[in-house]
């Protein structure tokens, strides 16, 4: 009796002989009927190759091939697949994308931004200084405009010329005592009591003057004349200059009078006496 062996799915088994019957022939049986359908192309011939042949293959194909241009890349029959990093003389990478010089390009237009920008923000703050400068340059005026007014207003400022007083005779009154009209506004108060400056000024006449008894006369800076008259006691000299509330007289009653009190006339440039009461407010003082 003898053995073949068959091929079972990678492997081989032993299988024991079919005894040949009498006359010399063996009928065939299933198994080995369907065994003997082979293709023509041999016994492998219908199966798909595997994934790691064709790999091999392909790898093999490029092995022979040699190197394969790819957008100035390049496939290395030695290296495998691989991708260069571009040619470094034109910029390009493996993928045709422009490099210094784009990159020049683009750092450039940075370059061009950042300076307009600064030159933009020094603009800007050359424009806020000037301005600047010049509200400074207001404000300095407008402060010293004021202070300037100020200092007008103070100097050209009118006190009240004596203490604890109050009116018996208006401007423009008549009466037996006056021979046409009151010329004047009367503080009536104490003997004694100080007579003050109303406005700064000069002395320029001082001395008894008829109904008036014992009168000062004070020139204002701008030509105006202040009369004191009734006083009781004279301090000031004639050529003397004094400020507002100084001290210049006593009051009293001398002259043409029925008490104690301080005539007060207003005379612009010397002239003819004027009402002192609006006198006084536009100077800053309610009599």
């Amino acid at each position: 009796m003898g053995s073949h062996r068959a091929e079972t799915r990678g492997h081989t088994a032993a299988v024991p002989a079919t005894p040949t019957p009498p006359g010399g022939r063996r009928k065939a049986t299933a198994a080995g009927r369907r065994g003997a359908r082979v293709s023509p192309l041999g016994p492998r011939a219908g199966r798909v190759p595997a994934l790691p042949t064709l790999v091999g293959a392909a790898a093999l194909l490029l092995a022979g091939a040699g190197a394969i241009g790819l957008n100035g890349g390049q496939l290395s029959g030695n290296d495998g697949l691989q991708l260069s990093s571009g040619s470094n003389s034109t910029g390009t990478d493996a993928f045709a994308f422009t490099g210094s010089d784009s990159r020049a390009r683009a750092i450039s237009r940075d370059s061009s931004r950042q300076a307009v920008v600064a030159q933009l923000n020094a603009q800007l703050k050359q424009e806020a200084e000037k301005q600047n400068q010049q509200r400074t340059a207001r404000m300095t005026s407008l402060t010293k405009s004021v202070e300037l007014r100020a200092h007008q207003i103070q100097e050209n400022r009118w006190v009240l010329p004596t203490l604890n007083y109050h009116l018996t005779a208006r401007f423009g009154m008549t009466s037996g005592l006056w021979s046409t009209f009151h010329t004047g506004l009367d503080f009536a108060t104490d003997t004694g009591t100080p007579i003050f400056a109303v406005a700064n000024g000069v002395i320029t006449s001082t001395g008894f003057d008829g109904p008036y008894g014992n009168k000062t006369v004070e020139t204002l800076k701008d030509g105006t004349e202040i009369w004191y008259a009734h006083q009781s006691e004279i301090d000031v000299q004639p050529g003397d200059t004094v400020t507002g509330g100084q001290t210049i007289g006593k009051v009293g009653s001398t002259g043409n009078t029925t008490g104690p009190h301080v005539h007060i006339e207003v005379r612009p440039g010397g002239g003819d006496p004027v009402d002192p009461y609006p006198a006084f407010l536009y100077h800053g003082v309610t009599p």
